[in-house]
């Protein structure tokens, strides 16, 4: 295969660090290069987004992209500009490796709407064309979109827009670079199966091999072997080298490199020991602060530290000590005072934008370490990190589909997320990388981490296929497939749910289930409100379970304080269960009158204000789909549902989505699964975890960590699982 290398690698230094040895200082002067990129944040308030560019004039506008052209001319994409667009003019198929830094996910899409695009290769019809690109998270949509409308010189939402889950900014006559999640163009996919209204497609952060991400790489290819051949042109950009794979699936596509501009990062691996075994993962955190206090020691003023570490527990352990050691050591030894900031998925958005933001003139001698997961791998650019410490761990979510349970575990990461990290530190001027573990262990490592679609539930990704018109889903196009075994049961699940008929057929339901932006079940569990006449309370409880992170996680001397809090104020849900506490919350949320009262609710209940504001939006939303599904919603009928005197019938309809996450109560007080008869207890953060007496349960979420957990627990009764068979039963 022919692989275009635009700019060559350039290797780095590899040296060994003890991150137990004795804390030594040294004076070094810094070398630092002030770079002004286009970092993008993991968070967004959606009323800065909407209000920055409006206010501006056209005028200002066009001067601010002015401005920021230059910039943009520095960037190596851009200076290679003329040798990439000849490659992407010549070939269907293009394959761009663009490491960190390259420019490639703002600066590609705006070459290509500067060209003019002959439609089927006829010259008579050239018109500007319109591109989508795709992202694999939300918030990298949402940020790309907003940076490249000021680099073009326009608002969010006109020739620049966006549309993500709930939320979408573009304009179907105006827009024509929109950035989008992978799933939201898989919707559009079913609605126009030869997506007829795009000219260039974009897969970007390909490497990242989420389900969504495979299964429209299989779509693509599909369309440009048949109905699309001569007037659709595909990129698939990643940030690291699984060029190989894209190549051969795409029938030996063009590969295409770019470096980085990035600056030489060393790195420091510790010395072989068997005390520091990557088998031996108990002390990461010990290690991880010792190592944060030998460089803080040991390292010149100005640079902070990134530090990764597998998950939330770790990273709140190793901030609740640094920040309570720190003032000593800065007393003692006079380096600078350590400031230990989190930043995970979990973690309330204001909390999460205070990494970004710089530490004032007044506090010039202390320094930032952030404690990240790998949330910080990609798509992020935190200023002013100098030092990356990287724990090589990583927690994902591992789908076993013989038990239906997600399991929780903390696994080495890649040889290329090591890259991704290390990264992090080379982004503005030279830097280090201390990797806790030794150089040996960094060989074993996988060179890529395995894709999604291999270790989760592929339910709703088969109900896609279906919805689009795949009969055979055993030998479709897979990039990876994902198994035999995880196919059938995402058959079944589906045929159990009523999306599919005998034959294997998608039925009237399964397509109404498709075009939901939920999973299955959920929807399911909306199709069956609407049949039960409680489809407002329903809607309620399925707004809050589509907004993550809700309900915050208590810091420990609170957690009893807020447990007891929410139990005393939702009455039906200390009886009922979380499903209903959460109707409850979102009716009291509905009931406060001011700004001032909702936030000061939300913070004595440790509840996300933010994240209500989302329900709201996503239960309006919720609406307007079932509107254009065929729902008449009538608005008396909504006003009489509109309260809990029949808890039965809702909890039945979550029954219909979830009859397999039922677990029935032992004589000793403990749960067993209706599906596999494995035990399993109630999660201490329900608020049925102190409830010994229900005779039975069901759960949206079943994990593993220490041992089988239910999550978002309702009581239900014994006889209400017969009558939901039944029903099932009658509708097949």
């Amino acid at each position: 295969m022919k692989s275009k290398s635009i700019i060559d690698h350039s290797k780095k230094k590899k040296k060994k660090f003890n991150p137990l040895a004795p804390i030594q200082s040294k004076k070094l002067e810094p070398k630092v290069i002030n770079f002004h990129g286009n970092g993008i944040n993991t968070e967004y308030d959606d009323d800065d987004y909407e209000n920055y560019t409006y206010n501006l004039s056209k005028k200002q506008l066009k001067e601010e992209a002015e401005k920021l052209l230059i910039q943009r001319k520095s960037l190596p994409v851009y200076q290679n500009k003329d040798e990439i667009l000849k490659y992407i003019s010549e070939n269907t198929v293009v394959v761009l490796i663009g490491e960190t830094g390259s420019g490639k996910s703002t600066q590609i899409p705006q070459f290509l709407m500067d060209l003019p695009f002959s439609e089927n290769n006829n010259r008579n019809a050239v018109s500007k064309p319109k591109i989508a690109v795709t992202q694999p998270r939300r918030v990298a949509a949402i940020n790309l979109a907003t940076r490249v409308s000021k680099e073009y010189g326009c608002r969010v939402g006109e020739e620049v827009g966006y549309s993500v889950r709930f939320d979408n900014k573009s304009s179907n006559n105006k827009t024509r670079l929109k950035y989008l999640t992978d799933g939201m163009l898989l919707r559009e996919l079913m609605l126009d199966s030869k997506l007829s209204h795009y000219n260039y497609i974009i897969i970007d952060e390909a490497h990242e091999r989420t389900i969504l991400t495979d299964l429209l790489l299989g779509f693509l290819k599909q369309l440009i072997t048949c109905e699309r051949k001569n007037n659709l042109k595909i990129i698939v950009m990643s940030a690291t080298l699984q060029a190989e794979k894209f190549s051969d699936f795409f029938n030996k596509a063009p590969i295409l490199f770019v470096q980085g501009r990035t600056y030489p990062v060393e790195k420091y691996y510790i010395a072989n020991s068997n005390n520091n075994s990557r088998d031996n993962h108990s002390d990461v955190v010990e290690s991880m602060i010792r190592s944060i206090v030998q460089i803080n020691n040991g390292e010149p003023l100005g640079g902070d530290i990134l530090c990764f570490l597998p998950g939330q527990e770790e990273i709140d352990k190793a901030c609740n000590l640094l920040n309570k050691i720190s003032p000593l050591i800065h007393k003692y030894s006079k380096t600078p005072q350590i400031v230990a900031l989190p930043l995970y998925a979990a973690l309330p958005p204001n909390k999460q934008t205070q990494v970004f933001l710089p530490l004032s003139e007044k506090k010039q001698f202390k320094r930032k370490v952030i404690l990240a997961t790998n949330i910080a791998e990609t798509s992020v650019t935190i200023p002013g990190i100098k030092y990356v410490i990287d724990s090589g761990l990583r927690k994902v979510k591992v789908w076993r589909h013989q038990l239906g349970l997600s399991t929780l575990l903390t696994v080495p990461i890649s040889k290329a997320s090591c890259s991704q990290r290390a990264g992090r530190a080379g982004r503005e001027s030279a830097g280090k990388c201390f990797r806790l573990f030794n150089e040996q262990d960094y060989g074993k490592l996988p060179i890529q981490n395995e894709p999604e679609i291999i270790r989760c539930d592929i339910t709703n990704p088969i109900l896609m296929l279906k919805k689009i018109g795949v009969k055979d889903v055993v030998n479709w196009t897979w990039l990876e497939n994902p198994g035999k075994s995880s196919i059938i049961y995402g058959l079944q699940e589906l045929y159990e749910l009523g999306g599919l008929n005998e034959n294997g057929e998608i039925t009237k339901k399964g397509s109404e289930m498709a075009l939901l932006p939920l999973s299955p079940h959920l929807s399911n569990v909306i199709l069956e409100a609407c049949v039960s006449h409680c489809l407002d309370s329903v809607l309620d409880i399925v707004a809050c379970l589509s907004v993550e992170n809700l309900m915050l996680n208590p810091a420990v001397e609170r957690r009893d304080e807020i447990n007891e809090k929410r139990l005393s104020l939702c009455h039906r849900g200390s009886q009922y269960g979380d499903l209903i506490m959460m109707k409850e919350l979102y009716d009291m949320y509905n009931s406060l009158k001011t700004s001032a009262e909702k936030d000061q609710w939300c913070q004595e209940l440790c509840i996300s204000s933010r994240g209500f504001k989302n329900v709201l939006k996503i239960r309006e939303q919720l609406k307007g789909y079932m509107r254009k599904i065929g729902y008449k919603l009538d608005g008396e009928e909504e006003k009489q549902q509109q309260n809990l005197s029949d808890t039965k019938r809702i909890l039945k309809c979550f029954l219909h989505g979830y009859i397999k996450n039922t677990a029935i109560g032992m004589p000793d007080r403990s749960y067993r699964t209706t599906a596999t008869g494995e035990t399993i207890s109630i999660h201490p953060s329900s608020l049925l975890f102190l409830n010994k007496n229900c005779p039975a349960i069901l759960y949206t979420e079943y994990v593993f960590t220490t041992k089988g957990y239910a999550r978002n627990v309702s009581r239900i009764e014994l006889s209400w699982l017969q009558d939901v068979a039944l029903v099932a039963r009658k509708s097949k």
